[in-house]
């Protein structure tokens, strides 16, 4: 068994997160960057077969899943999609979450606010 890193690089979401009423109107743009330390076998390493590996299809599906439950916090939102994805794949060791919030409601111009955490086994 060998620990595989998989990334999945700033996925484009449109959700309704955010403290402010509009936000939770309105909704924006959350870019999601997951990287995850993955338990890969043989299969997947010596013989090609997705079994022996994390499907990262299935990882973007839960966490898209996630995006859709609105909160106010973006911490909240990463935690839950953080903890989902330990619980659903097995193969994972540890799971780094970073979400960006494109163009929040601020009274400073940025292109956008993120949080990130991580979570282990």
């Amino acid at each position: 068994m060998s620990d595989v890193s998989l990334c999945i690089n700033r996925l484009k979401l449109y959700a309704y997160h955010g403290v402010l009423p509009q936000e939770q109107k309105v909704g924006a743009n959350f870019y999601l960057t997951i990287n995850a330390r993955v338990a890969a076998d043989r299969a997947a390493l010596e013989e090609d077969d997705l079994a022996g590996t994390v499907n990262y299809a299935e990882v973007i599906r839960a966490a898209t899943e996630e995006m859709q439950t609105a909160s106010r916090l973006l911490e909240h939102v990463a935690h839950r999609i953080a903890r989902r994805l330990l619980d659903d794949f097995g193969r994972i060791r540890e799971v780094s979450v970073t979400l960006e919030k494109e163009n929040p409601p601020l009274r400073a111009q940025t292109e956008h606010v993120s949080v990130g955490l991580t979570l282990a086994r």
